[in-house]
């Protein structure tokens, strides 16, 4: 039987964050919850995320809007950069994220998440 646990890419001063907890809490779905500003996720963790989000690159699931992305001068990056970026300085984690088993979602509006329960 396939891992089809829910686990959420989770920063408590985000009231997306917060409204995607609700709305999986209204739903009964257990769910971990990683506080990737204060644990970092590795690069294999984030390569993972990436193939579950179906995503081409790393920038797809990065905050482009943020200082530090400017700062670092990422815009012409290539993907081992960004990912690099991404571990050295969480913040740039698009939020929140949500897995259930081998899928995932940008959950940007909430709702999103419901997509990993439908075929």
């Amino acid at each position: 039987m396939p891992d089809e646990s829910t686990t959420v890419y989770f920063n408590p001063r985000c009231s997306k964050c917060r409204s995607a907890r609700a709305l999986l809490e209204e739903r009964g779905t257990p769910a971990s919850y990683v506080h990737y500003l204060e644990d970092a996720p590795a690069r294999g963790e984030l390569e993972r995320l990436v193939r579950r989000l179906g995503l081409s690159s790393p920038r797809d699931m990065m905050r482009t809007g943020e200082a530090i992305y400017v700062e670092l001068g990422l815009a012409e990056a290539d993907d081992a950069r960004l990912f690099d970026a991404i571990v050295a300085h969480p913040i740039l984690l698009e939020r929140p994220i949500v897995v259930r088993g081998e899928r995932a979602v940008i959950a940007r509006p909430p709702e999103r998440l419901l997509e990993l329960w439908s075929e």
